[in-house]
């Protein structure tokens, strides 16, 4: 079967913030899900596949339901006859809206029950995204259970099955990123607090930049080998620059200072409990990472704060300004 060819992300226009808060997780997993918020339109599907199709392939086991790096670490239960380690792309899963807990988590694989008499494991959508990303458009329409259930993986790396007599624990280490439009409703605050970035999108207002998105669009549709051709090149250079951002990470020395500077934003900002400095703290160092930086730096922070703060403040029914403005606005007066 023929794969349909993805939109290069080095020819994405625009939309600046968006695509850095997808290469900040793919240079740093644990920075948690990512959340953007949007007109319809505005490439936030196109972005996370191209980023996908971007990265290198994965090393793993061929018959392997989760993506196992090595033999060794395939599940008892998964019954792999192949054991050969192969390239396979990125993965990168959807999540339908009206999803049962079940497909997304794995449950007893009935069939086999019934054929065959044999208590077996089904494994679900969350198996089949291990290292790779899980992706929810609308997720403002998904049930709350499930978006909790997911979030709840996310942060552990693990899922575990514990009914209809099963009991199953396997890896599932994905980037969460989901995406909607805030017109159609709004995630509760508990769970917007729970995604590690978040980023507004809307629809380019300048007429050259929009131009600029229809030719290229046009041209991809037009002749798509040709354009990916031309595209080739920027990608493969933004490939190498996140892998060499993880290679670079763990080295990135962080002074005292900061961590103050991150903690006097957050107190500032009345952000609740210290989820928004771990995760300034971790976006701040990636971003220095994929700058070629060794220290994370006051700017590293002035530029990570709307998508690592905004999403977790309080209404502030005295102040009229968007979040990301009042976020914008402490930056400058704590950290000039």
């Amino acid at each position: 079967m023929m794969t349909r060819p993805q939109f290069p992300f080095s020819a994405i226009v625009g939309q600046d913030q968006m695509k850095t808060a997808i290469i900040l997780t793919a240079i740093d997993p644990s920075l948690g899900g990512v959340l953007v918020f949007g007109d319809r339109g505005t490439g936030k599907s196109t972005a996370v596949r191209a980023l996908a199709a971007l990265l290198p392939p994965i090393q793993a086991v061929a018959d392997c339901p989760i993506n196992s790096e090595t033999s060794d670490q395939v599940p008892d239960w998964a019954d792999v006859v192949d054991t050969k380690v192969i390239a396979r792309p990125t993965p990168i899963v959807d999540l339908p809206l009206g999803v049962t807990e079940d497909r997304v988590t794995g449950a007893l694989d009935i069939e086999r029950a019934l054929t065959q008499g044999e208590k077996a494991f089904q494994p679900g959508l969350l198996a089949q995204a291990n290292r790779g990303y899980l992706y929810i458009d609308e997720i403002n329409l998904l049930e709350d259970h499930v978006v909790d259930l997911l979030l709840d993986v996310a942060q552990s790396g693990e899922n575990v099955v514990e009914r209809e007599g099963l009991s199953i624990r396997h890896p599932a280490r994905f980037v969460l990123v989901g995406s909607g439009n805030p017109e159609e409703g709004e995630l509760r605050p508990q769970l917007l607090d729970r995604f590690g970035i978040s980023v507004e999108v809307r629809t380019p207002t300048d007429i050259d930049e929009r131009v600029d998105v229809i030719q290229r669009r046009d041209a991809f549709e037009r002749n798509p080998q040709a354009f990916l051709r031309k595209w080739r090149k920027a990608d493969a250079e933004l490939c190498d620059q996140i892998l060499s951002a993880r290679e670079r990470l763990a080295g990135v020395k962080t002074r005292k200072a900061i961590l103050k500077d991150c903690a006097g934003l957050c107190l500032a900002l009345g952000a609740d409990g210290l989820r928004g400095e771990l995760t300034l703290l971790r976006a701040g160092r990636a971003l220095a990472a994929f700058g070629g930086q060794t220290s994370l730096e006051r700017d590293h922070l002035r530029q990570v704060a709307p998508m690592a703060l905004a999403h977790r403040l309080r209404r502030d029914p005295l102040d009229e300004a968007g979040s990301t403005i009042r976020v914008s606005r402490t930056v400058t007066e704590i950290l000039g």
